[in-house]
């Protein structure tokens, strides 16, 4: 039996808004009964598109992109506080608001976590992404969004074909699912989603100059990852664990060895580091 799913690659999304604008293209001003009514000119994200800056002011790394539909979960909320069948599951996972049933039912838009279902005042129907249900029982092989990715950063398959690109994404163990304390088993999965940023830019005191290929690390507990400066002296680490303590240790021959520590409460950026010559 098939069971829809899709991987977001954040590091393949530029922010163009393709996905944004053809689900709008697809669903405004259309009915396609009995999966949606059609969505209005305004006020509705159904493929929300969240514009995150790494790092902080004046080193600031670069922006990350986060498509975020409907999650489809396994597990999904709205099904629970829809006691009458208005929210439902197919049997192929795709998670649909039945027009007709949920009217007036305005409490079902905050049964959702991710806050992607939106209220429709001129319907009176909360509403979501649908994958493009009625295309893909209509033999389409992928939502319109997906269609529309010029990078390739939407990938969309069945979850149980073990030969699917998905299933081999989700088997690679590289993708993470965005709020896993919510335990509702989210049927859409992400890679690349950004963590915390620690970066710093170092110089020679001596020569007053960028100090490039000076080996950083960034040490926790064990752990212990090297990196070297580029030649404007700026070095980077993504880091795997927020909130926790780490040790930067900038090291170069014929120099002080210097070290900080820091947690990621937030992103860091360390500044100018200027090295001592012995």
């Amino acid at each position: 039996m098939t069971r829809y799913g899709m991987v977001i690659d954040i590091t393949r999304c530029n922010g163009c808004y393709n996905c944004f604008l053809v689900c709008r293209d697809e669903f405004c001003g259309n009915d396609f009964l009995p999966y949606s009514v059609s969505q209005p000119l305004r006020g509705h994200f159904w493929m929300r598109i969240i514009e995150k800056e790494r790092g902080v002011y004046p080193q600031v790394i670069r922006t990350a992109y986060e498509p975020v539909p409907c999650m489809q979960c396994e597990n999904a909320s709205c099904v629970k506080a829809a006691s009458k069948g208005e929210i439902y599951k197919r049997e192929d996972g795709i998670v649909i608001i039945d027009p007709e049933k949920s009217k007036g039912r305005k409490d079902l838009v905050s049964s959702c976590p991710y806050r992607v279902i939106f209220w429709n005042e001129e319907k009176q129907v909360p509403q979501k992404c649908t994958f493009c249900a009625h295309l893909l029982d209509a033999g389409y092989k992928e939502p319109r969004c997906v269609e529309a990715c010029p990078t390739g950063a939407l990938v969309f398959g069945d979850l149980d074909d073990p030969n699917s690109e998905i299933s081999k994404l989700v088997a690679s163990g590289k993708t993470e699912v965005f709020h896993p304390e919510y335990g509702l088993q989210e049927k859409v999965r992400y890679i690349g989603l950004p963590k915390r940023y620690i970066a710093g830019s170092v110089v020679f005191g001596d020569k007053d100059e960028c100090a490039g290929n000076v080996a950083v690390a960034l040490i926790r507990g064990n752990e212990r990852e090297v990196i070297y400066t580029s030649n404007f002296g700026d070095f980077e680490f993504e880091v795997p664990v927020e909130k926790q303590e780490y040790t930067i240790e900038i090291k170069h021959e014929g120099y002080i060895t210097r070290s900080f520590s820091v947690v990621t409460t937030s992103d860091i950026y360390l500044g100018d580091i200027v090295l001592t010559a012995v």
